[in-house]
């Protein structure tokens, strides 16, 4: 089953979200500081009996962060049912885990006329000794640094939030059961965090001073499950839930195939409205490409019918230009189906039917920088301890003073703007870099273009 992707604007604020499945609807909503991707392969598996529909929250993955300086947990629950509202839903099953748990709970007590209910995997009920102990502590400022200093600590930080919790308690008794050290889900995490930048704190921070409060017994709201598995710190709060209202109910299983499977069967028996077609923006989204090299989602955005489609250079994004795209294994489109290929011939006809799907006619292709592509683009693989981010970081560095980049001596020196080496200018650079996984079969393929 596929999973799609779009963007909807609402009120000039740009939220990307994930679309999987048929059935009625089931608003699915992340923890931070993740991004709708978490859900993928769940959506997969729910999509055979929901529509999921797992949006980015504010300021996470590719949705616009909140206009306000200082959102608070109301502001984004209020942001979630407004998303759910511009797509047309009038009412509708959810789901969140932790956090995405929390905005959740907080949207039941605030619009519980817009859900048949909820599951909720993990919620936190803090004492104030704990709240105290998390403060500012938990969220510290991320801002990148001149020589990548940021990355070792992000990398490291995201790492230990397995082995700890929280994870800046590094002790005996703060150690998790579920420890791991996966270089590919440390990585997908890394990349997140890098999408968020130091806005993940107002997000994040938000559900950390929410009010740990659910509805009075008494209360008349839609069914909720809280459920939590072994290994998760959160689960010991299910003894702190206390009275909840008719209709809630509390379980603790032991795995995360449990929590699922328990969710699913809750999910299944709560009323159902029918979905609707959801409303998407016309000036943003992807397209969905299948060339048998290449089949998956390629991103874009512009003005569909433009007349010239413009290609970024190897190991950047989709650039400037009324109709852009970012190329198979770059930015935010789909990889190869297997290693990138080296002939042109293959990246032209995702690019020919690209510009069928978006009625562009001619191609802007871009320049290329100069030097060995075998060295230009390393092997920028995640490895277990990072290294390939401070690599990737010194590569985008490099290349506004030399050309190429690693001939480092005067004959290459090349001119350039202080404002292109500032750090937040680099962080851009660098995460298209690090997304880049066929910028050097691009590279080679350009060149065999050009006959070269």
């Amino acid at each position: 089953m596929n999973v799609t992707r779009h963007y909807l604007t609402i009120n000039g604020r740009k939220v990307h979200y994930r679309l999987a499945g048929k059935g009625p609807p089931l608003l699915m909503v992340h923890q931070s500081p993740r991004s709708s991707a978490e859900y993928t392969e769940l959506m997969t598996i729910w999509g055979q009996h929901f529509t999921c529909i797992a949006p980015d929250t504010p300021g996470f993955g590719q949705s616009d962060p909140l206009p306000q300086a200082n959102p608070d947990i109301n502001d984004y629950a209020d942001a979630i049912v407004d998303f759910g509202r511009a797509l047309g839903l009038q009412k509708t099953a959810a789901y969140g885990f932790h956090s995405g748990g929390i905005i959740l709970v907080t949207a039941v007590k605030r619009h519980p006329g817009m859900f048949h209910g909820m599951a909720v995997g993990g919620y936190a009920i803090w004492t104030p000794e704990e709240m105290a102990i998390f403060g500012e502590s938990y969220i510290p400022p991320f801002r990148p640094s001149a020589y990548g200093e940021h990355l070792t600590w992000l990398w490291n930080r995201i790492l230990e939030q397995s082995w700890f919790f929280p994870w800046f308690d590094v002790r005996g008794e703060t150690r998790l059961s579920l420890a791991h050290d996966d270089p590919a889900l440390v990585h997908a995490i890394v990349r997140e965090m890098l999408d968020s930048g130091d806005a993940y704190r107002l997000g994040y921070g938000a559900v950390l001073r929410a009010p740990r409060d659910i509805p009075p017994p008494d209360a008349i709201t839609p069914p909720v499950l809280v459920i939590a598995y072994d290994g998760d710190p959160l689960q010991a709060h299910i003894d702190r839930l206390g009275n909840m209202p008719a209709g809630w109910e509390a379980r603790k299983v032991a795995t995360p195939a449990d929590l699922h499977e328990a969710c699913l069967l809750f999910l299944q028996r709560l009323p159902a409205s029918a979905c609707p077609a959801l409303a998407q923006d016309g000036d943003a989204g992807f397209v969905h490409i299948s060339t048998g090299a290449f089949d998956g989602s390629i991103h874009w955005q512009g003005i569909k019918g433009s007349r010239e489609l413009t290609l970024h250079p190897p190991g950047r994004e989709l650039d400037t230009g009324d109709l852009a795209i970012d190329l198979p294994g770059h930015g935010l489109s789909d990889g190869w189906r297997a290693a990138p290929p080296t002939d042109w011939q293959e990246w032209q006809a995702v690019i020919d039917e690209v510009r069928a799907i978006l009625g562009a006619t001619s191609t802007v292709f871009p320049e290329l920088e100069k030097g060995d592509p075998e060295r230009l683009f390393p092997d920028l693989s995640p490895d277990r301890f990072g290294n390939y981010l401070t690599k990737a970081w010194s590569i985008v560095r490099a290349r506004h003073f030399f050309a190429p980049w690693y001939e480092a001596n005067a004959s290459n020196a090349i001119a350039f703007d202080q404002d292109i080496i500032a750090p937040e200018a680099l962080a851009s650079d660098h995460r298209a870099l690090i997304r880049a996984s066929a910028a050097r079969a691009y590279h080679l393929a350009l060149l065999q273009r050009e006959g070269r």
